[in-house]
């Protein structure tokens, strides 16, 4: 082997990135592996097309926790986010739009051309969601309550529930909403315009291969709510140079501690000795010894092909391979000659900086999902466009632009034996008509597009089946028992073996907090307090 290390860390994402960084912190030698030519894992930006760069999976800036880009001293390295005027514009079927955010008064303001009632009504409902977003804020930077370890257990379920037990009881029942109800029910309650619980609804599909109608999918919504940007809860921006400017500078900071960050270095096999983790061996052939492995992949992907099934315990094993993967995305970037124009609202302005959300209804993004389940695609898509290059001319040659299309439904696996090698430009054509429908002309301005099936998604970044929360947000994968009740305060089944991925709490998204929880885990375990409390 060549020489040990304190960590490595398989898999060069943010998550990667937060969790070395923590540790190197600390004093402990540490070394990352990624797989690609490129740090960053799926935050990274890339020319596309001559002249025309965006971020090419992971898009937007929101949920990115304060605390790790203040520990990072991110800002003082370029980090810069620039926040979007208004959170989403929803064009209408009917010729009308929505736009959403900009702050209470002017939300209601648009609210009000579709329901007085859902206008007056969304100060409680914003509450409602504040409320519950603050204490998953506050347990987004703690490692859940592991299941197994004695009064260690019992000490973190009760500091943990201690703030949700003394909510009052109103706020109890929307917790209890928001973790087991559909959004539409959800939704329901609240709001009686069609388009106004779109655009809230349109959070709880994003990278969820589900129906709006899906009990457990209002949590996901409310998982996309409890960011912030520069300061403003729930706010949403745009990351100056990309999102693989944040994952760049975070490298920096990194390798300025003495992290070791080996690019082009794909990780074959955990090597296990004795029911220890001990290392790792590369694809070709070199084997790194390390007192602690760390993964920063999905937990599909781990153990499913990276740990032999025989050196897993067997309840684990068998287990885990019922972990559900997959979501409906598929992805693309499109150089663009000129601006969109979107027949309800046709002339450039702040609209255009706001996520452009293609789904005016709930009905809409549910016909989505159950065309994908029955044909492997929908026929007309969710898609949501953002196109950075208004904001940050360094994308696109002047003049022209470069956006982003994130696009619902997609199946992971097409059903009848099709490949996504073989359908990925027929859906990437029903993506531009989609659009086109909403915005006559914008099929004539594309100069170029980069394409993502979720086949491609995994092959490139190792998402399996195309999952960009590496794992289902459902309630049985989530908390405590992400990836698996037991398991779920990073610590794998083998001893020496660590988990830092969106696999692991609180879940997807570009947020850091599972790097940086896993890190002050694993710094707990050479403790001997903390040693102490896990034996207890």
């Amino acid at each position: 082997m060549t020489k040990r290390y304190d960590a490595v860390i398989i898999g060069g994402g943010h998550n990667g990135l937060v969790c070395a960084f923590y540790l190197a912190r600390a004093g402990l030698k540490v070394r990352v592996l990624e797989r690609r030519d490129v740090i960053g894992g799926a935050a990274v930006t890339e020319e596309f097309h001559p002249g025309f760069r965006n971020s090419v999976a992971s898009y937007t800036v929101s949920l990115l926790n304060p605390k790790v880009i203040a520990d990072m001293r991110l800002a003082d390295h370029g980090y810069r986010v620039i926040e979007r005027p208004f959170s989403n514009f929803l064009p209408q079927d009917d010729g009308r739009y929505l736009l959403l955010g900009g702050g209470l008064e002017r939300t209601q303001q648009e609210f009000r051309k579709f329901s007085n009632h859902d206008a007056d009504v969304l100060p409680q409902y914003y509450d409602a969601l504040e409320t519950v977003a603050d204490v998953l804020r506050d347990l987004s930077l703690k490692a859940p309550p592991n299941v197994g370890d004695g009064v260690k257990t019992l000490i973190d379920a009760a500091r943990q529930g201690r703030r949700l037990a003394g909510l009052p009881v109103e706020k109890q029942r929307d917790v209890l909403d928001l973790f087991v109800k559909s959004a539409r029910t959800f939704l329901d309650g609240w709001f009686e315009s069609e388009a106004v619980k779109a655009a809230f609804g349109f959070d709880a599909v994003v990278g969820n291969y589900a129906s709006p109608d899906t009990p457990g999918s209002a949590y996901v919504l409310l998982h996309h709510v409890f960011g912030e940007v520069n300061g403003k809860k729930g706010a949403w921006g745009h990351s100056v140079g990309g999102m693989g400017k944040i994952t760049e500078i975070m490298a920096k900071v990194c390798r300025d501690l003495g992290v070791e960050i080996s690019l082009e270095s794909p990780v074959e096999k955990v090597l296990v000795d004795g029911g220890k983790a001990v290392g790792v061996r590369l694809v070709g052939g070199e084997e790194v010894a390390a007192e602690r492995v760390i993964a920063n992949v999905g937990p599909k992907l781990l153990y499913d092909r990276m740990i032999d099934a025989s050196d897993l315990p067997a309840d684990f094993a068998r287990r885990i391979r019922a972990f559900k993967a997959g979501s409906g995305t598929f992805r693309m970037n499109v150089a663009l000659s000129e601006l969109p124009r979107f027949s309800s609202l046709p002339e450039p302005g702040e609209h255009l900086q706001s996520g452009i959300i293609i789904a005016p209804t709930l009905d809409y993004m549910d016909r989505a999902f159950l065309d994908a389940k029955q044909y492997g695609m929908s026929k007309r898509p969710i898609v949501e466009m953002l196109i950075p290059s208004i904001v940050d001319d360094s994308l696109a040659p002047p003049g022209q632009h470069v956006a982003s299309l994130f696009c619902q439904q997609f199946a992971p696996e097409l059903p009848d034996g099709r490949s996504w090698d073989d359908e990925r430009e027929t859906a990437a054509d029903v993506i531009i008509d989609t659009v086109e429908a909403y915005a006559p002309g914008f099929k004539s301005t594309v100069i170029a597009r980069q394409i993502h099936s979720p086949l491609d998604l995994e092959r490139k970044f190792g998402l399996v089946g195309g999952d960009i929360m590496h794992g289902h947000m459902s309630l049985d994968q989530l908390w405590s028992a992400r990836p698996m009740l037991g398991h779920g305060a990073y610590r794998g089944p083998l001893k020496g073996l660590y988990m830092c991925g969106a696999g692991t709490h609180p879940g997807g998204g570009v947020t850091g907090a599972p790097g940086h929880n896993a890190a002050h885990e694993i710094l707990a375990d050479g403790t001997f307090i903390g040693r102490l409390l896990r034996r207890a």
